[in-house]
């Protein structure tokens, strides 16, 4: 194989330009060259032209394996024909009406009979729509307000789910947070020994999958004992299953998990890129939420329900959690023995499907400085393999043998430009 040239990203420089005089940041939130932590920023290009299946295009006409699909939506394919089939039918009866499409009870229908911890739906567009519903549903609930996070969360944008120092959030924002170390059982049955009888619900996604850090799986038999504490406690158990959902199992994380939760939050996967998110819960929790004033404009329309159906039943047929894992396992296990082979040593960690990669050469003190892993992420995104610095990664069902082979030739291009 001929080695990859180099990219420059003239185009994205000029048109970025342009938008930082009409928009915040030029790119605001976590796909802006600032909160991305594109570093160098000259590395990475910041506008796409078109995508389809694993690759997107910039407006440079340079093609990249995409490794974040979208930061998780792309989960069968950019643009894949089947999708956007169901899709382009229904946008053709009706997309967003004065009443809702029959397509949405549908859509609950299949959600229920797939996700084993669901007896109903309701859906919304941002994952973030859907995490905060369910503390609203736990607080209402239980009547308690403290909400317990475990250290290193990520729940949404709200200011519920941020932090006292954070811009803008007031400290009656969080004053009912209470934090405690991920896997520390120990330490999450002191909390609610010390609040006893205030805990409304304990928020986390199925795995610690955060960013600058190694991710962590739980310890064996963790989950069982938080599902027994929630239930002695009358505490609501909230899954943010955002990220991770239908990559691991199409019944739930906490199926793959080996326990139920009580409210279930999805977003990314759930329609393979079509707007729309959903809570799913058990029976006992139905009445609660259908008191809640919480509604959208956009929330009922048609399309992304069309799609979500047209996924959902496509990954199940395909078995997509087996054949992302075996996916994963192939890259991955080809990108550590390449950076073996140049004397790095890479660190993988979480679920093959959606893994987190860090070269820790560089640790000072047990503590990664970053800096040698962000050289690395440049030297692969600018020869045509898109992965970022401090995000866990994500495949998709279009991803090829071809694609992991490229990945790992780039990989090693990259090591050797070090």
């Amino acid at each position: 194989m001929t080695e990859k040239s180099v990219y420059n990203y003239r185009k994205s420089a000029e048109i970025f330009e342009r938008a930082l005089k009409v928009i915040p940041s030029g790119i605001y939130g976590h796909q802006g060259p600032a909160e991305g932590c594109f570093v160098p920023v000259t590395a990475f290009p910041f506008f796409s032209e078109r995508a389809k299946g694993a690759y997107f295009w910039d407006v440079d006409g340079n093609r990249f394996i995409d490794y974040m699909c979208a930061y998780g939506p792309n989960v069968l394919g950019y643009n894949d024909d089947e999708i956007d089939e169901a899709a382009a039918k229904q946008r053709e009866k009706g997309d967003c009406i004065t009443t809702p499409s029959r397509v949405m009870v549908d859509f609950a229908e299949l959600l229920v009979d797939t996700v084993a911890s669901a007896d109903w739906a309701f859906f919304a567009k941002n994952g973030g729509d859907a995490t905060t519903l369910a503390i609203m549903t736990a607080r209402a609930h239980t009547h308690r307000k403290k909400i317990v996070f475990f250290k290193g969360y990520y729940h949404g944008v709200a200011p519920w789910t941020q932090k006292i120092d954070y811009p803008g959030v007031l400290p009656e924002d969080v004053a009912n947070s209470l934090y405690v170390p991920w896997n520390d059982y120990e330490k999450l049955a002191e909390t609610f020994a010390q609040n006893k009888g205030e805990i409304a619900a304990i928020i986390s996604q199925p795995y610690w999958h955060g960013n600058f850090a190694d991710n962590i799986l739980p310890a064996d038999g963790f989950w069982q004992k938080v599902r027994k504490l929630c239930v002695d406690s009358g505490t609501v158990l909230i899954i943010d299953d955002v990220r991770t959902g239908f990559r691991l199992d199409v019944a739930g994380s906490d199926h793959f998990f080996g326990f139920e939760a009580d409210l279930i939050c999805f977003c990314k996967a759930l329609a393979n890129g079509y707007n729309v998110s959903a809570l799913c819960g058990k029976d006992f929790l139905k009445n609660t939420v259908s008191g809640l004033s919480y509604t959208g404009s956009y929330w009922l329309s048609a399309v992304p329900f069309a799609a979500g159906i047209a996924c959902i039943e496509k990954m199940k047929r395909l078995d997509l959690p087996r054949l992302l894992d075996e996916k994963g396992k192939g890259l991955l296990h080809g990108l550590v023995e390449t950076a073996r082979r140049r004397g790095f040593d890479l660190h993988v960690s979480g679920m093959p499907a959606l893994f987190y990669i860090r070269i820790a050469d560089d640790d000072v003190n047990g503590s990664p400085s970053l800096m040698l892993h962000q050289r690395w992420i440049a030297e692969m995104v600018k020869r045509g393999v898109y992965v970022t610095n401090h995000h866990n990664h994500f495949l998709n069902y279009a991803l090829n043998a071809d694609d992991i082979k490229t990945t790992i030739q780039v990989a090693d291009e990259a090591f050797a430009a070090l």
